[in-house]
């Protein structure tokens, strides 16, 4: 029986993962047509389709899913015969506190591949506020912290010293999508807890703006504050990968201040940091770009 062909399947993964060719051929190195002739051999030895087309882009067949899940269990598998030969397997338990407000649609499916990839590492994962994170940290809670600044809003606002920044995203104005601003009328914004560094920073620069506006709903967290978005209750400030189905930048944002960028960072290494945490962090950068 012939086998599959493990790179035609590293590319069959990301392309599902990256919804489109297009958008996979960087991923892996190749040109548009160079990734769709794997498609297609792929397919060839499936004897079935594995991905359906359409101008949105590409979705798994009911085999394809199928294969999608087969694909990574070889591929996590090959990575780590070829790290545990180089001596680069790690083994140990991590403690990390990512911001609820980084990469909220994709963190989910980078924590399970991550797992996949590096089975024997024990992840702990708490998502927390910003605040909550340097906090805990500081007393030693967790062994690698990823956090939210905003930049260029005041000197407390940037990150701290040394550290480490994976991302920067722009903040954007966001509501429902079709969702026009009535000039002169209250701003109903929509808000994580006040102890949420984003919403003093947009509830202070309302206030310096002198622009109307009164608290529509307080979610507890950035799924729920989507909801709301999409629901068309008001108005957010977010960073741009927390956009989601039914929410979109506002097409006219009347009278609304421009927005600074956010920083996401890894909070700096302790002083006698163990070599394991020290490879994690660096495996946490590859995989969270």
């Amino acid at each position: 029986m012939q086998a599959f062909d493990i790179e035609q399947l590293r590319t069959f993964v990301e392309v599902i993962e990256a919804g489109s060719l297009t958008a996979a051929a960087p991923r892996v190195f190749l040109s548009q047509s160079a990734v769709s002739e794997q498609i297609r051999k792929l397919e060839e030895r499936a004897g079935q389709a594995l991905l359906t087309r359409s101008k949105a882009g590409v979705a798994p067949t009911g085999a394809g899913l199928r294969l999608a899940g087969h694909a990574r269990r070889i591929l996590a598998l090959s990575d780590e015969a070829l790290r545990d030969l180089r001596g680069e397997t790690l083994h140990g338990e991590l403690r990390l506190a990512v911001t609820d407000y980084f990469r909220p649609r994709d963190l989910a499916g980078m924590l399970s591949r991550l797992g996949e990839s590096y089975p024997q590492v024990r992840l702990r994962v708490n998502i927390l506020k910003s605040g909550a994170i340097e906090a805990g940290y500081a007393q030693g809670d967790f062994d690698v912290g990823l956090s939210m600044r905003i930049t260029g809003a005041t000197a407390s606002g940037n990150a701290p010293e040394r550290a480490q920044v994976l991302r920067r995203e722009a903040l954007i104005w966001m509501g429902a999508v079709g969702m026009r601003l009535v000039r002169r009328e209250p701003l109903r914004l929509l808000v994580l807890p006040d102890t949420c560094s984003l919403h003093q920073y947009t509830v202070k620069l309302l206030d310096q703006r002198r622009i109307p506006y009164e608290v529509a709903h307080v979610a507890s967290g950035v799924a729920g504050l989507q909801s709301a978005l999409a629901a068309g209750l008001g108005v957010a400030c977010l960073n741009e990968s927390a956009l989601t189905d039914g929410v979109a930048p506002l097409a006219a944002p009347h009278g609304l201040p421009a927005l600074p960028r956010a920083a996401f960072h890894f909070l700096p290494a302790r002083r006698g940091e163990s070599d394991f945490v020290s490879r994690a962090r660096e495996l946490l950068a590859t995989h969270f770009a």
